[in-house]
């Protein structure tokens, strides 16, 4: 199973940048990248698993890959950072937004770029990041004997 790297996740013109593990040539670990566009299912790479096919035993060549495929291919040219409000909590990747009054988020799991949030509106980012590590805490706890 690979798990996405969320805590080295890089935002750069509307998509996210999130390495992972690739695979290992001779115990090095080379790594590969995921995409999340601001632009959902309507964006080109979006859940988009490294399409420039280049690889790179470093997190940080890896993004400088990723970040210059995009530039010559992204079809996003604003500067504004839909990820901006993002965390890792145990792994898993929330990211907080806000329309308005009000706050919802967005929740991948570990392994994959598949959005799992719950549709729940909240009055605060503080409001909605409680409920979330609360819900992951309580999935986490071990089981009795």
């Amino acid at each position: 199973m690979v798990r996405l790297l969320y805590e080295h996740s890089v935002t750069y013109r509307g998509y996210l940048i999130i390495p992972f593990v690739g695979g290992s040539i001779a115990g090095e670990e080379i790594y590969s990248y995921a995409l999340l566009s601001e632009l959902g299912h309507r964006g080109r790479f979006h859940k988009t698993a490294n399409p420039s096919e280049e690889f790179s035993s470093r997190i940080e060549d890896m993004i400088k890959v990723a970040q210059t495929h995009l530039a010559q291919h992204s079809e996003i040219d604003d500067d504004t950072d839909y990820f901006k409000h993002r965390y890792t909590y145990r792994n898993n990747l929330i990211i907080v937004l806000r329309q308005g009054r009000k706050v919802f988020y967005d929740h991948y799991p570990p392994s994959e770029l598949t959005n799992i949030a719950a549709p729940r509106i909240f009055e605060s980012e503080s409001d909605c990041l409680t409920w979330i590590q609360q819900g992951l805490d309580l999935h986490h706890q071990p089981s009795g004997l």
